[in-house]
């Protein structure tokens, strides 16, 4: 009987039920048991007896087959709540499963264990909410997991699972990766379809997971990439992640190595480690740094403004009433829409984004990649939403957004992995790519995992 979760990364976890060292139903009785005793909070709710019929029923020739996962709280599953981490919907259940997470189960065998916890309507990059309080990281307790997907980068990380779901809007699978110590990947806008239903505006969002290793997330590239027709900004399928990880010529290709993205507040030693990893990845990869001037501009408030007036929809007739069960962080924001949100705004809105993809594309003509901190500072305390201190220095939320953002407003990839920690906690540095190019930053990841592996499970998870 296996006493404890595979702390290996899920493509070895799959090679372990194949050779029968371990059963999908033994996994899944060590992943329950785990998150039972568990203080992280990662996970909000359980599916038990549905997990133990599929784990039961495995078919481990498929890519996951038998691998217990998390499902972030903001993705759907037919019949489970459907709440967006918010007391208004606390009843609500949904009605379809996401493509995403339909082709994971269907065509990638995964065994769905339970939701994990986001923040509230993922609006915040924190892991904190009203509905189910606080996930802590791994690393560190009462230290932020980040988010939105913080949940799921707490469990991955903190060994309850070997991976997870994830989405990115802002950074919210690139900030809690970063913050937990994990590969953080955001494709090029439309690589994994987001239907049905699909909301089009803002057009920053994508799907994912929370990842121990990169051929994990080629894995999951493998099964749910591709084309769908409730998507309709959804791209093409590209078949072979996994068997071409490694493949792709990188020498001669020019690098730009810009740790604040030209506009973010970044701690010093985050600067330092960034530089470093990012200069060894360069020598190792045969890549050519360059310099270059960073025109990237913050462009927080007409980000959050987009997003927010499909927040307005979902509350449609439930707002301002319901106020009191919404964190202070979204009612703020709503009423900040409403204030400045008019034609005028709007428009301004438009003109910031289309200055936004201007300035990246600029970069992208001068260099192949561009290489900056995922976060300004380590994880910061969990309970903390934005625009606080922790002593003397300042930990504020949309700061944090400042380099992540840019790549969901142009649609770019981009990548985190973990570089030196400092204090004990993880650091990430990321690796933003041109449109469609996805698969380059996966080789990069690969070649600092290759030449300074990282931890797969926090130091301080309990096995």
């Amino acid at each position: 009987m296996t006493d404890a979760p595979w702390l290996g990364d899920a493509c070895s976890l799959v090679d372990a039920f194949r050779s029968g060292e371990r059963s999908p139903s033994e996994e899944l009785e060590a992943s329950l048991a785990a998150i039972e005793a568990s203080d992280l909070n990662a996970f909000v709710w359980l599916d038990t007896e549905a997990a133990r019929a599929s784990a039961a029923a495995a078919d481990v020739s498929k890519p996951f087959g038998g691998v217990p996962v998390g499902i972030k709280a903001l993705d759907q599953v037919e019949g489970w709540p459907y709440t967006e981490e918010c007391l208004v919907f606390k009843d609500r259940k949904a009605d379809y499963t996401s493509t995403h997470i339909e082709r994971m189960v269907g065509d990638g065998g995964v065994v769905p264990v339970g939701q994990t916890l986001a923040s509230e309507f993922g609006g915040l990059n924190v892991s904190t909410n009203l509905l189910h309080g606080t996930c802590h990281n791994p690393w560190e307790h009462g230290r932020t997991a980040g988010g939105s997907s913080g949940g799921s980068s707490s469990a991955v990380a903190g060994g309850l699972v070997t991976i997870a779901s994830g989405g990115d809007g802002g950074g919210s699978i690139r900030i809690p990766a970063a913050f937990c110590g994990l590969v953080g990947m955001k494709g090029t806008a439309g690589r994994i379809p987001r239907g049905p239903k699909t909301l089009i505006a803002p057009m920053t969002v994508v799907v994912g997971c929370q990842a121990r290793s990169v051929r994990d997330v080629a894995r999951w590239y493998d099964v749910a990439t591709g084309y769908d027709s409730r998507d309709p900004y959804s791209l093409p399928r590209i078949d072979d992640w996994e068997r071409d990880l490694g493949s792709f010529e990188l020498a001669g290709k020019k690098v730009a190595i810009l740790p604040t993205l030209g506009s973010a507040i970044v701690r010093d030693e985050v600067q330092e480690r960034v530089v470093s990893a990012g200069e060894a990845l360069a020598r190792d990869a045969g890549l050519t740094v360059v310099d270059i001037e960073c025109t990237l501009k913050p462009i927080d408030l007409h980000w959050a403004l987009g997003n927010l007036s499909g927040l307005f929809e979902d509350l449609r007739g439930l707002w301002p009433e319901c106020k009191d069960q919404l964190t202070k962080s979204t009612w703020y924001g709503l009423e900040l829409a409403e204030q400045l949100l008019d034609l005028d705004m709007v428009a301004k809105g438009e003109a910031a984004r289309t200055a936004a993809n201007e300035a990246m594309a600029v970069m992208f003509d001068e260099v192949d990649f561009v290489i900056a901190a995922t976060n300004p500072d380590t994880a910061f305390p969990a309970e903390l939403l934005m625009n606080n201190r922790v002593g003397d220095r300042k930990v504020d939320g949309s700061n944090n957004g400042t380099l992540t953002i840019p790549a969901n407003m142009s649609g770019n990839p981009a990548i985190s992995i973990p570089v030196e920690p400092l204090n004990g906690l993880p650091v990430g540095m990321q690796i933003i790519g041109r449109h469609h190019e996805d698969q380059l930053l996966l080789d990069l990841a690969a070649i600092v995992e290759r030449t300074t592996p990282w931890p797969l499970v926090a130091p301080g998870a309990p096995f």
